[in-house]
């Protein structure tokens, strides 16, 4: 296999800072089977993009993971270390050196309060789900695995009707997030926080808890591996390029369709 080059972990900026905001462009991008997909020689080529400073060029990571995941994948070197991660499916964010983004976070910890042990215990019996591993009470959201077939409408309309949000992404995941939270909004604070022009924002998915990243009017692209149901969801959608390449190579085939790159 092609070794990808390795990096050092980048010194934080300041996320209430950008100069030249309006002339950035922006990959914001998930990381399973986006960021980290794709063939080892498109890897290489996109990684490679976003090594050192490179000027006029942005990165967001937004995922599912939480954030240890993220620093330790990043402390490895194998990725370019990211200006800002949204992590926790779009509940935490934070910038280079993994400090909070609170003009963001906070308003997110707002809508959720400290509703987990609620939430665990209004679920807690319900077919289908079993609690992920983890400190729930101190998060912004509560995640499950899930049996697709035992999971039933009823547990659904009850998160809803408690006013809370929930996705499922893989046939394997499902968590239960604060109203209006997900990628794509929490993206789009973080984008208006900044300064930067959505309409030279990249978003990058592949499964369906980047449905609103997808669909929340960036410029956007449904790496080829993309699950079938995100695929079906977003066939016709203007916006939304559907790549034939997996990950990286997926990025790359989008960065030209919405001529986001000056690379031939």
């Amino acid at each position: 296999m092609e070794e990808v080059p390795r990096t050092t972990v980048r010194a934080p900026r300041d996320p209430g800072v950008d100069a030249a905001a309006g002339s950035l462009r922006v990959l914001a991008t998930d990381l399973d089977g986006t960021f980290l997909g794709g063939s080892d020689h498109d890897r290489a080529e996109l990684y490679a993009r976003f090594r050192g400073e490179r000027p006029g060029w942005r990165l967001v990571f937004v995922t599912g993971r939480d954030l240890p995941f993220v620093q330790g994948l990043v402390e490895t070197g194998l990725v370019p270390a990211p200006d800002f991660v949204i992590g926790d499916v779009g509940t935490t964010v934070v910038d280079a050196g993994f400090a909070p983004v609170d003009a963001v976070q906070d308003a997110i910890a707002s809508l959720w309060g400290a509703r987990s042990a609620e939430v665990m215990a209004m679920l807690a019996d319900e077919p289908g789900l079993r609690l992920q591993p983890g400190d729930w009470l101190g998060r912004r959201r509560v995640s499950y695995y899930y049996e697709p077939a035992q999971l039933r409408d009823s547990t659904l309309r009850k998160v809803e009707e408690a006013g809370l949000d929930w996705v499922t992404s893989a046939d394997v995941f499902f968590d239960v997030l604060p109203p209006g939270v997900s990628k794509g909004p929490t993206l789009r604070r973080l984008v208006e926080h900044q300064g930067w022009d959505a309409g030279r924002v990249l978003a990058a998915g592949d499964t369906l808890n980047d449905r609103t990243l997808l669909l929340e009017g960036f410029p956007a692209v449904a790496v080829g591996n993309s699950e079938d149901e995100l695929q079906r969801l977003v066939t016709g959608v203007p916006h939304v390029f559907q790549a034939s390449r997996q990950g990286t190579g997926g990025i790359l085939e989008a960065l030209h369709h919405h001529r986001l790159t000056d690379l031939p």
